[in-house]
């Protein structure tokens, strides 16, 4: 009978020592969280006892100042310069000889009709179907059908022209403009008209 209650009294006391165990490692973990927290609080005050004064008052009062009324300024305009003088325009150059590009004629229009006046020994004979320009050194069909619609169809007419009817006749052959200087067709035309043969081919060649 005394050794069951020594037994229970030894188990008893072991339970209780293990109770006491128990709450004194409650006591010290909570002791441990109660430091921890304490600690980051100090932190996070310290942080924001950093903080400047103005930057916190900044941060709570996020509103702008409003800005300053300024009164416009009146820009004056700037003058206007006076518009400048037209230059002189200077006179177009004479054509070249050989420019295919059309001129218009300065000089007073060609006329067809051959100089009044006795007709050359030698001149042959005048009839409605016309000479064969294209006998010209420099004078094909297309060239030939020109001079015959402006009226040119005798080699009498081509060597009777003055400087200012060949300078018009010219201005009036388009993209042949240039060849009658060139080629001499004045020239040429004074010994067709007399039927110069010998003296053409002389000077410009075997017709």
């Amino acid at each position: 009978m005394r050794s069951d209650v020594t037994w229970l009294t030894t188990t008893n006391l072991i339970l209780i020592a293990i109770g006491v165990v128990l709450a004194l490692m409650v006591i010290l973990h909570g002791a441990r969280l109660k430091r921890r927290r304490k600690r980051t609080n100090d932190a996070i005050g310290d942080r924001i006892d950093d903080t400047p004064a103005t930057a916190r008052t900044a941060a709570l009062d996020e509103t702008p100042p409003p800005a300053p009324e300024t009164t416009p300024v009146a820009t004056p305009e700037p003058e206007r310069a006076a518009p400048p003088a037209p230059l002189p325009v200077a006179p177009a150059p004479p054509p070249l000889a050989g420019d295919d590009t059309p001129v218009v004629a300065t000089a007073a229009p060609f006329d067809p009709a051959p100089a009044t006046g006795a007709a050359e020994p030698g001149t042959p004979d005048t009839s409605s179907s016309g000479d064969d320009l294209t006998l010209l050194k420099g004078v094909g069909p297309k060239l030939a059908a020109r001079l015959n619609e402006l009226g040119v169809t005798r080699f009498a007419q081509i060597a009777q022209l003055t400087p200012a009817d060949a300078e018009a006749l010219d201005a009036q052959l388009g993209s042949f403009q240039g060849r009658m200087m060139r080629d001499r067709w004045i020239e040429q035309a004074g010994y067709l008209a007399k039927n110069d043969r010998a003296g053409f081919e002389a000077a410009f060649g075997k017709l």
